[in-house]
């Protein structure tokens, strides 16, 4: 064999062997190694608990917190109380090394959760991490407006990056369970009023529901599958009624109330849901899509439910008039398409 030709080879070999130490381990391989991006969340320090954990069993068992940003925004109180308090505890746990930015974090790790508390950054904090090729995890909201969560997984899909977004509540034991439509109390779902807190972030910058709304509608979804075309709502106070008409007919609700659940109609039965269970069945999730590069939440079903808030929220301000699905979708795409 000619030597040039083998000199050529070995310089593809060397400069794949590189390309492959960047990307870091293929799903199946070995440990990989996560980031996280803005600690101002018990999320964080949740996730990071559970994956780190010497006890822990597969998936979780392959992944490990290695660096964080601690990020946040100056502007919001909380998430600087927050920031100050869930980085102090990631500086004290010793396995996880702090970064001053993104850019230092990324070479870091093959995997990233964006953790920041105000979904408005996670449009640009998603775009670093889309660019740097890194599979994401994005905590809820998924973003500040239904256009930048449209635009996050547009980019998402040019660039053959797998990104996903959802609430613990989606995950719950007993809301899972219904939404399997298996559950011998309730057989198939014929309808759903879901329940949670809708405490908007202050200062109050996007759609009040986006914030905290966003886990009780999630249940609402879990259970009642996507399909939603029209919403409407109707505020009294600080109480919210929001109902949706699924395509079959069926008729979803979320109302404003303490506490997370659901009261569930099906065709053998009526039961309650069960509320949260915790942060573990989530971390699970998100370590099961690290290690198998599969979202287990389609961004097409991510998408229907910041409609619907989106919907909810054009349908408050208008006093109550039904808003379809679409046409907010539409409305995102066209402001995603003016930002190019």
């Amino acid at each position: 064999m000619p030597s040039h030709f083998i000199g050529k080879r070995s310089f593809v070999v060397v400069a794949l062997i590189a390309v492959l130490a960047i990307a870091g381990p293929a799903p199946g391989e070995g440990t990989i190694k996560v980031g996280i991006i803005g600690v101002d969340t018990p999320h964080s320090t949740e996730f990071t608990r559970a994956m780190n954990d010497p006890a822990a069993t597969e998936p979780l068992s392959r992944c490990k917190v290695v660096a964080a940003f601690l990020g946040g925004t100056p502007d919001v109180p909380a998430s600087v109380e927050l920031g100050k308090q869930f980085g102090e505890v990631l500086r004290k746990r010793g396995d996880v090394e702090i970064v001053d930015s993104i850019d230092a974090l990324l070479p870091k790790v093959d995997a990233v959760m964006i953790n920041t508390l105000d979904g408005r950054a996670h449009l640009a904090e998603a775009q670093k991490v889309i660019a740097a090729g890194k599979p994401v995890y994005i905590d809820k909201p998924v973003a500040g407006s239904l256009a930048d969560a449209v635009e996050i997984y547009a980019l998402a899909k040019k660039a053959g990056v797998g990104c996903f977004s959802a609430s613990s509540l989606r995950y719950a034991k007993g809301i899972a369970s219904i939404g399997t439509q298996n559950d011998p109390a309730v057989g198939k779902v014929l309808g759903c009023s879901s329940y949670g807190p809708n405490t908007p972030l202050e200062p109050h910058r996007m759609p009040d529901l986006f914030y905290y709304g966003i886990h009780g509608v999630e249940i609402l979804f879990t259970i009642m599958g996507p399909g939603c075309e029209t919403v409407t709502r109707v505020r009294s106070g600080s109480n919210d009624v929001v109902v949706g008409v699924w395509k079959d007919g069926r008729i979803g609700t979320y109302r404003s109330h303490p506490g997370f659940g659901a009261t569930v109609w099906g065709d053998k039965g009526i039961a309650p849901s069960g509320g949260w269970t915790g942060y573990d069945p989530l971390a699970v999730e998100i370590a099961r899509f690290f290690v198998t590069g599969k979202p287990p939440v389609s961004p097409e079903d991510t998408l229907e439910i910041y409609a619907f808030l989106e919907a909810a929220d054009q349908s408050k301000r208008e006093g109550g008039r039904p808003v379809t699905i679409q046409s907010v979708l539409e409305k995102a795409q066209k402001e995603v398409e003016s930002r190019k």
